[in-house]
């Protein structure tokens, strides 16, 4: 097989833990993903921040891992999701967020029974939770991505204080699908956002 049209395989010499946080940073900003009807996506991207149809009231889940995001809104074309937006935000936000998150689902080994863990739930203005990652072609791999689900006064800090910039990367992600369909991996994947490993600021 033409080694133009296969994936470079990285696991071998890249070992990954089974849960991290890998994301476009830097030493201020992080970059997540999320994806919108044009009528909401099409404002954010132009103004740089979400419009006051934006629901801040409700929870909104945000993602690091751009291939995660590709695979939650089927490159762009699942109805709703036709806007992909790469959201920069402040760092101390993204991290307070994750002081005061909770795991979205039930640990024995983190939560005393349920009902503490329910409780917690209930009092947390974010949630924590670990999907696997996908690779070129969606498939999953055998590690996980963190997605952050924001509720309250984390969604509207978000909205309104965390966030510094928004593009719309509708076109770079219709590309990189376009690449991978072709069968032309290498090309696709030398497009791809650059994540690295995140560490959160201890607090």
């Amino acid at each position: 097989m033409n080694s133009e049209h296969t994936q470079p395989d990285r696991s071998a010499t890249h070992p990954e833990p089974l849960r991290r946080i890998r994301a476009a940073h830097t030493a201020t900003t992080i970059t997540v993903y999320q994806a919108y009807a044009p009528s909401l996506g099409l404002p954010a991207a132009r103004d740089g921040r979400f419009p006051p149809a934006w629901k801040r009231e409700r929870m909104t889940w945000i993602k690091p891992s751009f291939l995660w995001m590709m695979y939650r809104c089927g490159w762009a074309t699942k109805p709703g999701q036709e806007r992909v937006l790469a959201i920069e935000i402040e760092r101390t936000g993204f991290d307070w967020a994750l002081r005061n998150a909770c795991l979205s689902h039930y640990d024995p080994d983190v939560h005393a029974d349920r009902g503490a863990w329910k409780r917690q739930l209930r009092e947390s203005p974010a949630r924590v939770q670990w999907d696997p990652e996908r690779d070129l072609r969606l498939n999953p791999l055998p590690y996980r991505s963190l997605q952050l689900g924001l509720a309250g006064e984390a969604s509207r800090r978000y909205a309104d204080e965390w966030t510094v910039a928004i593009r719309d990367v509708t076109p770079l992600a219709q590309e990189i699908h376009s690449l991978v369909t072709q069968g032309n991996l290498t090309a696709a994947a030398a497009l791809l956002p650059e994540e690295r490993p995140y560490c959160p600021a201890a607090g």
